[in-house]
């Protein structure tokens, strides 16, 4: 079991890859241009501990998803799971899920939507991320980006879209949520991210995860991936 995650511009890293490589792309691209510039998010520090302009180059949100981005995307890749579809007029019309984050009383968005393509369907995952408030405080999971989701979602996509066996892409990984869960369930995955701060903070993360992970199995008996 394979994570390949890099620093560098996807559309950079996806040109290496012949067409349909990955079996399920999930991806989270940033909905619109400068929102850390423009101190969309208040204070640098937020009530969980997060700091919103960690990145000295401050580009995380600059590459705002076009047509080539998704023309692309759709050519390494034969599903897509693609986060904030609310916002990009160009998705195909095709299944949608709906992230219900329980914070009904947030002046930000109560629910997160994604497009599927591999239904038609509507679908809805409830887990609370609010703030200091997670679903499961007992194992709180540190916060270090803006716009970071819970490992427990990409779980929850990986167990319900995708198969043991499927290479995973993710064009855009900010906190490693993604290819931390994949490296729990065993998914082989490609990541990249072009912010070297957050690469270097989420990369920490998903080093310290997957040692963590290693070490349980060998006092377990059981064998190192």
């Amino acid at each position: 079991m394979t994570i390949t995650y890099t620093q560098e511009d996807c559309m950079v890293g996806m040109a290496r890859y012949p067409d349909k490589y990955f079996d399920l792309a999930i991806v989270d691209p940033p909905y619109f241009k400068g929102v850390a510039n423009r101190n969309f998010y208040g204070s640098d520090l937020s009530r969980s501990g997060v700091k919103r302009l960690c990145s000295e180059s401050g580009n995380w949100d600059d590459g705002i998803p076009s047509v080539e981005y998704y023309e692309e995307l759709t050519r390494v890749s034969k599903e897509q799971i693609i986060w904030g579809c609310n916002y990009y007029k160009f998705l195909q019309p095709v299944g949608r899920i709906v992230w219900d984050k329980k914070n009904d009383t947030s002046t930000f968005s109560n629910c997160e939507l994604a497009s599927v393509s591999l239904m038609n369907s509507v679908k809805i995952y409830r887990y609370e991320w609010n703030g200091m408030l997670q679903e499961n405080m007992k194992n709180k999971e540190h916060r270090i980006h803006p716009t970071q989701k819970p490992v427990a979602l990409y779980k929850w996509l990986l167990k319900n879209y995708a198969k043991q066996g499927d290479l995973i892409l993710d064009t855009h990984v900010g906190s490693a949520s993604s290819l931390i869960a994949c490296y729990d369930l065993g998914f082989d995955a490609v990541g990249f991210e072009i912010d070297e701060d957050y690469y270097k903070s989420s990369k920490k993360r998903l080093d310290e995860t997957m040692r963590q992970v290693r070490c349980t199995e060998y006092l377990d008996g059981g064998i190192e991936r």
